[in-house]
């Protein structure tokens, strides 16, 4: 008997829906379901602002690799670190002004952030970070793409605490001790892993990792699995009958485990370390890996946090101001007034040994 009610009840739904659809694709269209010119237009000024703020890390193949954000107006700048390990071999780039060098001040593994400095750059638009803690669940946000176009989504969790999984290359070895062959044989390499772009290939025989022979593929687990995504290593290898060797950026086990899946390559890529945050916001705003290190704003043009790591296709951490900028504060302070020089003798003098010894010498009485 409930059949019959039930395809009663679509059929009037459908039949009640059809018109309400034909209604809301009208006055919309395709290019302003997104984040079109349109879309975007009331949030012109906010755009500009936020393009002050910002520049981009170019590689020495020039490719872009994270998002600067300053922070100090004689050229200090943040950005996610394990996204830039060299940073020092990377230029700054900035619309209408030449590419500059760059100094590194302060790294910081557990966020993932590093300090540091644009040579003979000064008189740049400095963001402030505030607090996040009243931002809500589907609340509008604003964020850079290449450190130009404006992008916005919404947050889309709750924040939390990000566990790591540890480190990963993106190989698969031989289970068995390879006997002649001297060190641990690659099987397989998962397109796009840091083992694929550092040079690594199939076949290959890994003979020392990081300073340390290896001859079980248990040891290369142990070795990769004590370092943090981001970091690099020396990977000694033989290829035929030459050996060679070449350094590995480490990545996220998770990206790596998405890879295998293929699931980075639909998405644009995602970042080397998404994983190991002591506390994150999600949100949807649709950048690139390249926007790390970019401010997340609200509407107010408020900058609430920075963008930490693109997770996948609708997912990206950022951390959250409160979080990490009174330790950036402290950066600048620290490099604003390095401690002054002091005479060795003063320094003698002022010594607790040194200051017994006067005493000693003191005649009392």
């Amino acid at each position: 008997m409930k059949t019959p009610f039930i395809h009663l009840w679509a059929a009037a739904l459908l039949a009640g829906t059809a018109p309400l659809q034909a209604e809301w694709r009208a006055p919309l269209e395709d290019k302003e379901l997104t984040n079109g010119d349109q879309t975007l237009a009331p949030l012109a000024d906010l755009e500009g602002q936020v393009q002050k703020c910002t520049a981009l890390l170019m590689d020495k193949k020039g490719k872009a690799v994270a998002t600067a954000t300053w922070v100090g107006k004689e050229g200090y700048f943040i950005t996610k670190a394990s996204e830039v390990p060299r940073l020092e071999e990377c230029t700054l780039k900035r619309a209408s002004a030449p590419e500059a060098s760059i100094r590194e001040i302060r790294r910081d593994t557990q966020h993932d952030l590093v300090l540091a400095q644009a040579i003979q750059v000064q008189g740049v638009t400095p963001v402030r970070f505030d607090s996040s803690k009243e931002l809500t669940f589907g609340q509008w946000l604003a964020s850079p793409s290449l450190a130009k176009d404006l992008k916005i989504g919404v947050v889309s969790a709750q924040r939390r605490t990000i566990k790591g999984f540890g480190a990963a290359i993106g190989i698969r070895m031989e289970d068995k001790v390879p006997g002649e062959a001297g060190g641990v044989r690659i099987i397989g390499v998962a397109e796009d892993s840091p083992a694929a772009s550092a040079g690594l290939k199939t076949n290959d025989i890994m003979l020392e990792l990081a300073g340390e022979t290896v001859s079980e593929f248990r040891r290369v687990n142990e070795i990769i699995s004590k370092r943090q995504p981001g970091e690099e290593i020396v990977v000694k290898f033989k290829r035929g009958n030459k050996e060679d060797q070449l350094h590995v950026r480490l990545a996220s086990r998770t990206k790596v485990l998405a890879n295998w899946d293929g699931e980075d390559f639909a998405n644009g890529g995602i970042s080397i370390r998404t994983d190991n945050f002591t506390e994150v916001l999600q949100h949807d705003v649709p950048l690139s890996p390249a926007d790390m290190g970019g401010p997340l704003v609200d509407l107010n043009g408020r900058a609430v946090g920075i963008n930490i790591a693109r997770v996948d296709r609708v997912t990206t951490f950022a951390l959250p101001g409160e979080l990490f900028w009174p330790m950036v504060q402290k950066w600048i302070k620290a490099d604003r007034n390095p401690p002054k020089a002091v005479p060795a003798k003063m320094v003698k003098s002022a010594s607790p040994e040194s200051g017994k010894n006067e005493a000693a010498r003191k005649p009392r009485g």
